[in-house]
């Protein structure tokens, strides 16, 4: 089956399934979008996505888009390494964990809605306190369930879901000022994703459209 992936090299929703794809061992053709340059809002890529966002991932036969459906459909048809637990409720607690962050985080700290903002007439500094308040709350959240979860990833011993989603947003927390002392088992996930083939292979400064 060939794969390709539209992607934005910085972007948070991309990220996760770079990291996806990667721990599946799934080769896939990387298309850049630069969302910077608002490349999502001209004719070609309009074409391939009409919602204008990345991720959007294309197969022999269909296309794809949001990041945690894309992720959820890896999981079905490449079950090997899973993604998810195999006891229902461990899945319900990982998707929990991969939502903290991709519902609640994320879709108020993105581009379009920080450009919002700015457009508003909010000035930077603001615009930074708004999205450390929002990652803050949710970390505040996930390291309590790392830490009862967690056995060396978010859930467990091996990446999930949760890790797909967790470690983007840690990689976007940083560029945010957020301070990861208070943060000891988010941290220590981080710090071993650093270490592991797939999570290297997916990260920002890997890609062919990054920016230095």
């Amino acid at each position: 089956m060939a794969l390709k992936l539209y992607s934005s090299w910085r972007a948070s929703a991309p990220y996760r399934v770079r990291i996806g794809l990667q721990l599946k061992g799934l080769g896939y053709d990387y298309v850049g979008i630069d969302l910077a340059a608002s490349e999502q809002h001209k004719a070609p890529y309009r074409a391939v996505n009409p919602q204008r966002l990345t991720p959007t991932l294309e197969t022999d036969d269909a296309i794809l888009t949001q990041s945690l459906a894309i992720l959820e459909w890896l999981e079905e048809t490449h079950p090997e390494p899973p993604l998810l637990p195999k006891a229902p409720l461990d899945r319900a607690r990982v998707r929990a964990m991969a939502e903290i962050v991709a519902c609640d985080i994320h879709p108020i700290n993105n581009l379009r809605v920080l450009r919002a903002l700015n457009a508003m007439g909010v000035e930077a500094d603001p615009v930074q306190t708004w999205a450390r308040r929002w990652i803050t709350d949710g970390f505040n959240v996930l390291e309590g369930m790392i830490g009862e979860h967690g056995a060396g990833w978010a859930f467990g011993a091996t990446p999930t879901l949760a890790d797909c989603c967790l470690i983007p947003q840690v990689y976007n927390s940083q560029r945010f000022g957020v301070d990861l002392a208070s943060y000891p088992a988010i941290r220590a996930v981080h710090e071993r994703a650093a270490e592991h083939p797939a999570f290297q292979a997916a990260h920002p400064d890997r890609q062919p459209d990054a920016v230095a």
